[in-house]
């Protein structure tokens, strides 16, 4: 069931403030797919190792998620979309011409570990510690921003357990390379629990539960 919304004041005309990481094309597909035009949305982008702050300093109104959160203040919508996994990789790496991979494979490589506040039980999720087989994942290089995981790629070969989504962001010489054995994740909106949601959030929010719905009819 859909948490409650606890709807603010209007407020003019100020856009939704809407928290993103990585590639916008994820956000504008879901706002596209709930009836919004994309550019009555403000994108905030947020830092991976403080992923709630915007929310929690209320410069963003809501902000996507992966995986269900269990944070006592920060509610969530229904599954509004899902995002495949990938492999991140170099163009130069063993496994970056392959038309997919198995997290099996992917496992035989150095992978990143969970970055600053972000949740580790989330973290579990996006980079496993083992793979289905029982193969520990080593999770030993630091993620920070999208430049500093290129950048460690660029120069090992390590790889990074990611999404579909991030194809579109990344430069030439990084690879994105399905993962066939790991589901894709669900996305869901985010919003403060207790704090009056902006009146066009809330439409989103509901909208886009509506437009996921009819997709899966």
């Amino acid at each position: 069931m859909t948490e409650p919304l606890l709807t603010a004041p209007p407020e003019a005309t100020r856009p939704v403030r809407l928290g993103i990481h990585g590639a916008p094309h994820l956000a504008s597909g879901i706002i596209t797919a709930a009836g919004h035009d994309p550019q009555d949305v403000e994108f905030v982008p947020y830092d991976v190792a403080e992923p709630f702050r915007p929310l929690r300093e209320h410069t963003a109104d809501i902000m996507i998620v992966k995986y269900a959160l269990r944070e006592a203040d920060i509610a969530l919508s229904r599954p509004v979309a899902f995002d495949g996994r990938a492999l991140i990789v170099a163009a130069d790496h063993p496994l970056a011409d392959r038309a997919t991979v198995s997290v099996e494979e992917a496992a035989r490589y150095d992978a990143f570990s969970c970055p600053g506040d972000f949740p580790p039980y989330v973290w579990d999720e996006v980079v496993p510690p083992s793979t289905p087989a029982g193969t520990p994942v080593r999770r030993v290089h630091p993620m920070t921003t999208v430049e500093g995981m290129v950048g460690i790629l660029s120069t090992t070969r390590a790889v990074h357990l990611s999404f579909r989504s991030l194809e579109a962001i990344l430069p030439p010489h990084i690879r994105a390379v399905p993962v066939h054995d790991l589901p894709p994740a669900p996305v869901t909106l985010a919003w403060l629990r207790d704090a009056p949601l902006h009146p066009k959030a809330a439409a989103l929010v509901a909208d886009a539960e509506r437009g996921a719905e009819r997709s899966t009819r």
